[in-house]
């Protein structure tokens, strides 16, 4: 669909709730109002994370009875009985899959889509139903986390409210970042991350008018998360002491392989997608099978199941052993993919570190070999392999950076674990060009490669731009009628129409009075152009351009379908590129704080 059809689905564009005028005033047109409602926005985002985390703990204890809800951290299944739990909840989103097919519903709107297509609009309807998928995916142990799951609610709740204050369509698209960056923020404790999360993968670009805003919704969020007793995620690192030049090689050697290991991860997904349906199961049943392949793996060892916070702080404190972390690693991605790939719901984020994590320590193991002179240790490896990843998967390169600083506490390790998420990055960007979200995008058809704005370029049609004020004549009139109706100066060029009243060329005026005409019987059909060459109302103007330029015309005919070929109107080329220009400068001065 195109972008503006697309904005009109969004079910909260109907929403009537407004606050009252002078608060949208207030908000609207002072900054510090905006940094108010983000602080709301972050209060809600650690609300909202807080919630989710105790229910998914909940879960955990009751299915698996993990205690303290840390279901990765078991040695092993209290009962093989507990392996046919991931399967029942498959059982409950292939029902629910079911119940949504009859419905015909429509496709769930995440924040990257909402403020790269929509705007920064989202459902609140969406969000409650991706938090039910994906408790449901982690409480019953598939191996996903739940940062989808607190990023949607926050950016929900975030878009609501800001609807709510008919904010303009850039603060609307910062404060859905606002609310990604509570959640993230909230979720690990770190709020410079949660910020550069927003940054980066929500909100698409830095500015300076975002800085406050953003950083008030991360900082509330870890506030409100600490006051419910969520602890720190700390990695006690030990003193690896100052990092030496020969330290880096090693580093990127492993950026280069974490990124290959999350190429590895996201084709697996989709590799394991392709699989599935074509085996013919039905959509219902396909998260049960996955959900018995996870239970098995489960026997092996439960450490692949759900996101993997408990067993990352296990391994991290275990000596390395190469043959268990290798085994564990590829059980770990295996899950991973099932989980995505069978129909289960969240998200990699958390996944990935652990992920990550297992690879730094598998490397830190054959390290020596390659490169005697590092005094590397295996945690310090492990944070890289984190990091790096993360940055692969997720993407972001500064928020992965600032997660290795605030896990750590170490500024010598945080400028290791920069360089190898830059190299990750570069290598994921090169060789595959996708992080995980945007390859879900690219899967679907869309065009999306980051939360950067483009939805309002697919709103701005050739239907909105062009003239409806179209001079027309028939097919077969004589050059004659055509002078006595249309005198030189009149009009540029007149649309032609056959008999059913289609679409048949243009005819430019200057022609039709050129000396080279002398036959003033003869019919305009000689002079016809771009007989082929037409535009539809949906068409972006990018489309436009791209057509005006293969056509070498300064203006081209609108007509209803490529089968009916009803002339609606005309658009020049000129008013074209003056109208993206506009848009395009009413974006840069949103962004600059211009608009306000």
């Amino acid at each position: 669909m195109d972008g503006g059809k697309a904005h009109q689905e969004t079910p909260a564009t109907t929403v009537p709730v407004k606050a009252p005028s002078r608060f949208r005033a207030l908000v609207r047109g002072n900054e510090v109002g905006l940094v108010l409602v983000a602080a709301v926005v972050g209060v809600l985002a650690g609300l909202v994370v807080t919630a989710i985390g105790r229910a998914a703990e909940a879960l955990h204890i009751l299915f698996f009875s993990a205690e303290g809800g840390h279901l990765s951290a078991m040695p092993a299944l209290a009962s093989p009985w507990h392996a046919a739990i991931p399967a029942c909840g498959g059982a409950l989103l292939g029902a629910y899959l079911l119940w949504m097919r009859k419905r015909k519903a429509r496709a769930l709107v995440d924040p990257i889509e909402a403020n790269a297509l929509h705007g920064g609009r989202m459902s609140i309807r969406d969000s409650v139903i991706v938090v039910f998928q994906n408790l449901v995916s982690n409480g019953f142990g598939a191996s996903v986390g739940l940062e989808a799951a607190y990023t949607q609610m926050a950016g929900g709740l975030a878009s609501r409210l800001g609807i709510a204050f008919e904010m303009r369509r850039g603060d609307l698209r910062m404060l859905v970042g606002c609310g990604a960056a509570g959640a993230i923020a909230a979720a690990f404790n770190a709020p410079l991350t949660g910020a550069f999360y927003a940054f980066e993968l929500i909100i698409g670009t830095y500015s300076v008018v975002s800085l406050a805003p953003v950083v008030a919704a991360a900082l509330c969020g870890t506030f409100v998360a600490r006051f419910f007793g969520s602890t720190p995620f700390l990695i006690d690192a030990g003193d690896p002491g100052p990092m030496m030049a020969q330290d880096y090689p090693p580093a990127i050697l492993l950026a280069v392989l974490a990124a290959g290991l999350g190429i590895a991860v996201m084709k697996g997904v989709t590799a394991v997608e392709r699989g599935v349906r074509g085996s013919g199961l039905p959509a219902p049943l396909r998260p049960v099978a996955g959900g018995l392949v996870l239970g098995a793996l489960a026997l092996v060892t439960p450490q692949v199941l759900s996101s993997g916070h408990g067993a990352l702080h296990l391994q991290l404190d275990l000596p390395t052993a190469l043959a268990p972390l290798a085994l564990l690693l590829a059980l770990k991605a295996f899950a991973s993919a099932v989980s995505i790939g069978s129909g289960f719901r969240g998200g990699l984020f958390f996944a990935s570190l652990f992920m990550g994590a297992l690879l730094g320590k598998l490397f830190a193991g054959l390290a020596p070999l390659l490169f005697p002179d590092t005094a590397l240790t295996p945690v310090t490896f492990a944070i890289v392999g984190m990091s790096s990843l993360a940055v692969t998967i997720v993407g972001g390169p500064m928020t992965m950076t600032f997660l290795a600083l605030e896990m750590t506490g170490d500024f010598p390790i945080t400028a290791l674990a920069l360089a190898a998420v830059v190299t990750a990055s570069l290598t994921a960007r090169k060789t595959f060009g996708y992080s995980f979200a945007t390859w879900r995008f690219h899967l679907r058809g869309e065009s999306i490669r980051s939360a950067h704005d483009i939805g309002w370029i697919r709103n701005l049609t050739v239907g909105r731009m062009m003239r409806t004020d179209v001079r027309t004549t028939s097919l077969g009139t004589s050059l004659k009628t055509f002078r006595r109706d249309f005198p030189l100066g009149s009009v540029q060029r007149v649309v032609v129409v056959d008999g059913a009243g289609a679409y048949a060329g243009i005819v430019l005026v200057a022609d039709a009075y050129s000396d080279a005409v002398t036959d003033l019987e003869a019919r305009i059909d000689d002079l016809l152009r771009w007989q082929d060459a037409v535009l539809l109302p949906q068409m972006s103007a990018r489309d436009a351009a791209a057509l005006f330029d293969a056509a070498e015309s300064e203006a081209l005919a609108v007509v209803d379908g490529p089968k009916t070929r009803g002339v609606v109107g005309l658009l020049t080329e000129s008013h074209t590129l003056r109208r993206y220009s506009e848009e395009l400068e009413l974006r840069r001065r949103e962004a600059a704080g211009e608009i306000r």
